[in-house]
């Protein structure tokens, strides 16, 4: 059975229901602190934490004392929390496993335990099958727009929808940078009124319509003068290269062939749209996460583009990539705005 999500597993928590142990697995480590922050709130009252809360590295604990530590009981109080994190440092076939899965048999009614697994190792089957398990990887679409907000307004910040949007667009899905970037604004700007679009661009240092995505959409369209203008204004932003232009832009260029070889097919207007959903929702590719926006925009793009335009253009952003990789490349606007120019319309360039 799949774990519980992050908004899954929050709501069960905030309504109160505590299990005695919660395994927490997946790559965002941002929304596992926040996922262990949640059920410390609703397990133990802050006033007596500083006797039922331990807060250990896996690698400081053997068998014996963890297991003095998940059988301690609580002080003054009707529970207590044990957070374990990084699982994947134990060895396989360390003894401490052997305590663990003793305790996982019958765990004390008085303790609640958390165990946080590091992303680079496979769920542990044993634990999943006798604890909640919530799986947290990263977010997009309207969950990450929600993560968002709420963060926003838990900072004191009020942020129009718009300026939402553009955060989002300018910092990217890294939840870390985004929170920090929430920090600051809020420290700025926070107050009565409503954050504006132009003051997320004045202080994230970047313009609405000026974004990575932006330049992708650009190219989508076909509107290869923006495209070229973009390549100048959006390769110098913070952590923004040649390489992850490119990696958004290939990414982009074969969803849309697949929407383009559909609608080859006959299948136009929404009923394209869902064909391509359905694919994604199928194929679950890597580095998509928003599969209807992403439906959305190919199946919207693809009028624009030929099936051997398309072609061209995949092949012309592997060659432009092995450029950008090489370690003589001293040119990345160069070579972006060469790629950018070579996708332009053939009735466009007669």
């Amino acid at each position: 059975m799949a774990g519980l999500s992050f908004d899954a597993a929050r709501r069960e928590v905030r309504r109160g229901k505590i299990t005695a142990v919660y395994y927490l697995t997946g790559s965002e480590d941002v929304l596992k602190d926040e996922m262990v922050a949640a059920i410390v709130d609703a397990a133990i009252d802050p006033s007596s934490r500083d006797f039922n809360l331990d807060v250990r590295s896996a690698a400081d604990l053997d068998g014996e004392t963890l297991n003095a530590l998940i059988e301690t009981p609580p002080l003054l109080a009707a529970r207590r929390v044990v957070v374990i994190r990084g699982l994947e440092q134990w060895r396989s076939n360390a003894k401490v496993w052997d305590v663990l899965r003793r305790y996982l048999k019958q765990p004390s009614p008085t303790t609640v335990l958390v165990l946080v697994h590091g992303a680079t190792h496979g769920d542990d089957p044993g634990i999943v099958a006798a604890a909640i398990h919530i799986v947290l990887e990263p977010l997009s679409g309207d969950e990450l727009r929600a993560w968002a907000a709420a963060k926003a307004q838990a900072a004191g910040l009020t942020l129009e929808p718009a300026a939402l949007v553009h955060l989002l667009h300018a910092v990217g899905e890294d939840l870390a940078q985004l929170a920090s970037e929430i920090a600051k604004l809020a420290g700025a700007l926070g107050g009565d009124r409503a954050v504006t679009v132009e003051q997320v661009a004045a202080f994230v240092g970047v313009r609405h319509g000026e974004t990575l995505q932006d330049w992708v959409g650009a190219v989508l369209e076909r509107d290869v003068v923006r495209a070229a203008r973009l390549v100048d204004i959006v390769l110098p932003q913070a952590g923004v290269n040649g390489v992850r232009m490119l990696t958004a832009l290939g990414t982009e260029l074969v969803g849309l062939r697949l929407a383009v070889a559909l609608a080859g097919q006959g299948v136009s207007g929404p009923r394209l749209r869902q064909a391509v959903f359905q694919e994604l929702r199928a194929a679950r590719p890597p580095g998509i996460r928003d599969w209807a926006d992403r439906a959305s925009t190919w199946a919207a793009s693809a009028v624009r583009w030929t099936g051997v335009e398309l072609d061209r253009a995949i092949e012309a952003a592997f060659v432009a990539d092995l450029a950008l990789k090489s370690t003589t490349v001293s040119d990345e606007r160069g070579i972006l705005r060469g790629l950018v120019l070579s996708l332009c319309p053939q009735d466009a360039a007669a």
